[in-house]
């Protein structure tokens, strides 16, 4: 057990009530904070100077620092000494005046602790709302507002030759801008994984100088507009050799919206197995087209299915748009969720169909669920703390703890222990503290008041069974 001084005051300084959100995506939410004070309008940019974009998107661009392993202190409760934990940066986009951030999955994957450092030098412990490995996404929650944010552009107008800013924080050079203009779009480089074989690859490729730290970072247009997180390089020696790659913002606005309210993304699919057409597949398949996605196999049961799509199709046209590949293609339908409607064109013999079907999940429903959270966890009983109590203890949030086995005995928790913190981050209630709990690994550090009000600080392994 570690008492005394380590609870900082900031027990009382933060508030820990849940953000009463008037609106149903991120983007409304911007639309929002933009009518509440003044943005520059798209003819006060002189689209040859990068000044006034840079400065703008410099500010809502964080550096995102994370720690692995147990952190501050040993884990045996014979020896609680000071451990340095491995380190690792990357950099996040603030999408909201209320402290939402967009950065990439592999950021932030396996960490134990989150700090956010904004570009006036400000330190938050950040939460996780969600992530998807599928497209290298995470959106990230830190408790602060009326924060700089970068508003949304339109990925699908950018074309080759078109001017970009890359912002971000290689080599912890905190803010730094670089310039370069969009090479090509719809580009897989085989950089994804996932279990389900259901990465999505359509990166915007640009020449604007991109290194490590700069994961997670802002590709703006020269309005100052987000279209893109940047991603990966295309590198043998693991430094910038000439093109980076970002996920464009078409994409990434769906995905963060799905994480917010859901928790976890929301995937409609046709139901298919595709490969690209081009000239060589055309010519032994004797197809009528050079571009395209050939349909491979249709799952039972599947949109596709439902549509009439066959085996051997060549898909030409989603949601009003022409796909000349299967990364295009991907990233099109990944815009929609389960239950929703898109018009999908093929051409069959040499002749053009098209049907309006109803996207699937991989389970092969409509329906849309939330990421599950586990109702009880081992050793332990989380209980709302009781009004009376909050009002004594001069406390809005947190959750009642009361230890009954395993880790939680064995780190010398009192019954009734009320924990406000999780690693820094302040717990809202018994849900919110399942949810921050559900990405931790190994050790935490957990902070908080007994009923009788001492703060304390105890480290719990929940690697321990």
């Amino acid at each position: 057990m570690v008492t005394g001084g380590g609870v900082a005051g900031a027990l009382f300084a933060i508030y820990y009530l849940k953000d009463n959100e008037p609106v149903q995506s991120i983007t409304q939410r911007q639309q929002l904070a933009l009518t509440n004070y003044s943005y520059d309008t798209l003819g006060n940019f002189n689209l040859q100077r990068f000044r006034p974009a840079s400065r703008r998107v410099a500010q809502a661009v964080v550096h995102i620092r994370v720690s692995y392993g147990p952190g501050l202190f040993s884990l045996n409760p014979l020896e609680y000494r000071y451990q340095s934990p491995m380190r690792s940066s990357g950099s996040g986009v603030i999408l909201t005046d209320n402290g939402y951030i967009v950065t990439n999955n592999h950021v932030i994957e396996d960490a134990s602790r989150i700090e956010v450092v904004l570009h006036n030098n400000a330190r938050y412990h950040a939460k996780i709302i969600g992530t998807d490995p599928s497209t290298d996404l995470a959106l990230l929650k830190i408790k602060a507002d009326n924060l700089p944010f970068v508003p949304f552009g339109d990925s699908d107008k950018l074309e080759p030759g078109d001017w970009v800013l890359a912002v971000g924080n290689p080599f912890e050079l905190t803010s730094t801008v670089t310039a370069g203009i969009v090479s090509a779009k719809a580009r897989n480089i085989g950089v994804l994984r996932d279990r389900n074989n259901l990465q999505v690859e359509s990166f915007i490729q640009t020449d604007a100088a991109v290194n490590p730290g700069n994961s997670g970072g802002a590709l703006v247009n020269m309005y100052g507009e987000l279209v893109g997180i940047n991603t990966a390089i295309a590198t043998s020696t693991g430094h910038y050799a000439g093109y980076s790659f970002a996920i464009p913002v078409s994409l990434v606005r769906k995905v963060v919206d799905d994480l917010r309210v859901f928790g976890q993304v929301q995937r409609g699919l046709l139901g298919v197995q595709i490969e690209s057409v081009d000239g060589v597949l055309a010519e032994e398949l004797g197809l009528p087209v050079n571009r395209g996605v050939l349909v491979r196999r249709v799952n039972a049961n599947s949109a596709a299915a439902m549509a009439g799509i066959q085996e051997g199709d060549v898909i030409t046209e989603v949601a009003g748009t022409e796909v000349g590949s299967v990364s295009e293609l991907q990233e099109r339908v990944a815009r929609y969720r389960p239950g929703e409607e898109i018009t999908v064109a093929w051409l069959r013999n040499g002749e053009v169909k098209r049907a309006r079907l109803r996207l699937r999940n991989l389970q092969g429903s409509e329906a849309l669920e939330k990421r599950p959270l586990p109702d009880t966890m081992s050793g332990v009983t989380l209980t709302e703390v009781p009004h009376d109590l909050r009002i004594r203890l001069s406390i809005l949030g947190g959750v009642q703890a009361y230890p009954s086995a395993g880790a939680w005995t064995d780190a010398g928790i009192p019954p009734g222990f009320i924990i406000m913190f999780v690693d820094k981050v302040a717990v809202e209630d018994r849900e919110d503290f399942l949810r921050i709990m559900q990405y931790k690994k190994g050790g935490v550090l957990l902070e908080g008041f007994t009923p009788d009000g001492q703060r304390k600080v105890y480290a719990l392994d929940i690697s321990l069974k």
